[in-house]
């Protein structure tokens, strides 16, 4: 009977310590919890800070078979500031006395990455956008510049679908395909699930095109058009009529995905070029989030843009199709200058539907939306116009 008595002591303190234990457990979880939404809204404020439009420079190394002597062109990088890039050029007037004159520009940017700039490197600069998209936010990368300049480079890398993020050389969009899954796993032990949903575009010639549809007498048969919808829970969504949405669970998933859009994106030959991108591409990752503890519901869009190469047509030699191209190229790249400038200005009137590629991106561009956009330079001194005219570009952006 008394061993009863001390069986039954040892339960009940045995019960109130797992109590005490549960109870902690929960105390903990919920800190853990607001620890989290905490960091979300600190995370948002520092975003803000840093601007909610961006511009970052990226200067190409020299290729091969361009020679330093005759194609490099002078750049000067601030060695104390990350900020800072002056660019030179030299004229030789032949007037009969031959005088030299010598022009210098210079550029300020969120930051300027040169030369000898890792992938690495540029995407720890981009990756807190990217957890930014995860908490909610639309975000919107895009790489600019002349063709040539090393744009599809920063974005996709050494196209080497089957290692993915794990190559020195991966562009942006492995890289944060990798990000979004490792984040996403991380926040599952606070409760969060995410279904991914992806899609690839292009816009080419003012027409969208789907670069995940296969079927080529289906594709030619199909209308894509942009629309403003909004979803159950109210948000405003930027969608496209027909386009393939595909739900995403795993990295591998989305390098097949990457491969399928490659081998159909518009490229064709210039005398800038061999393979010049002759459209506008947009890969695109919706993430909707929920949290089964708190819950809490979030939805962000991710838009990672390759846009085709700017360029002067009498210097890319463009005519027939090529002419058609460059001039609807041209056409939507200045409206994009126009949209970021009035939403800068904050008009009450943004020209978003004078282009399909703003159109697309709005909700991405506007409102507590994060943009950020990459220059790409050749350091070709026979790119020096086209480097100057980008650098312009950027300047008005930034």
């Amino acid at each position: 009977m008394e061993e009863c008595g001390r069986l039954t002591q040892t339960v009940e303190k045995l019960n109130n310590e797992i109590h005490n234990h549960l109870k902690t457990i929960d105390e903990r979880d919920a800190e853990i919890r607001e620890n989290e939404a905490i960091r979300r809204k600190l995370h948002n404020e520092v975003q803000e800070l840093k601007g909610n439009i961006r511009v970052y420079c990226r200067v190409r190394p020299l290729l091969k078979g361009e020679d330093n002597q005759d194609c490099d062109l002078p750049i000067t990088f601030d060695s104390n500031c990350d900020k800072n890039i002056q660019i030179h050029h030299s004229n030789t007037n032949d007037d009969g006395c031959r005088r030299t004159t010598s022009e210098k520009y210079d550029f300020t940017f969120d930051k300027v990455f040169n030369p000898t700039s890792a992938q690495e490197d540029i995407f720890l600069e981009i990756s807190q956008l990217v957890q930014s998209a995860l908490d909610g936010y639309n975000v919107c990368i895009f790489a600019y510049g002349q063709t040539g300049s090393g744009k599809t480079y920063t974005m996709e890398g050494c196209v080497d679908h089957n290692s993915g993020s794990n190559n020195a050389r991966a562009g942006m969009i492995p890289r944060t395909v990798n990000q979004i899954f490792t984040s996403a796993s991380a926040l599952s032990s606070k409760g969060w699930k995410y279904d991914i949903e992806a899609s690839f575009l292009e816009i080419y010639n003012e027409t969208v095109r789907d670069l995940l549809e296969d079927n080529h007498k289906k594709k030619e048969n199909i209308k894509y058009e942009i629309k403003l919808t909004k979803s159950s829970n109210g948000v405003n969504h930027v969608a496209v009529t027909n386009a393939k949405i595909v739900k995403v669970e795993s990295e591998r998933q989305v390098y097949d995905l990457l491969k399928v859009a490659s081998r159909h994106r518009a490229t064709a030959a210039t005398k800038c070029n061999e393979y010049s991108s002759r459209s506008h591409s947009v890969f695109r990752l919706n993430l909707i989030g929920s949290n089964s503890l708190t819950g809490q519901n979030c939805e962000g869009t991710l838009n990672l843009v390759d846009l085709a190469g700017s360029e002067r047509i009498n210097v890319s030699g463009a005519t027939g199709d090529r002419l058609n191209e460059a001039k609807n190229i041209n056409k939507s790249l200045s409206t994009l200058s126009k949209v970021i400038l009035s939403l800068a200005n904050k008009d009450s009137h943004i020209p978003y539907r004078n282009s399909k590629l703003t159109y697309l991106l709005q909700n991405s561009l506007g409102g507590n939306s994060k943009t950020l956009m990459f220059v790409n330079i050749s350091p070709s001194i026979h790119c020096f116009h086209e480097s100057l005219s980008s650098l312009r570009f950027a300047t008005k952006v930034s």
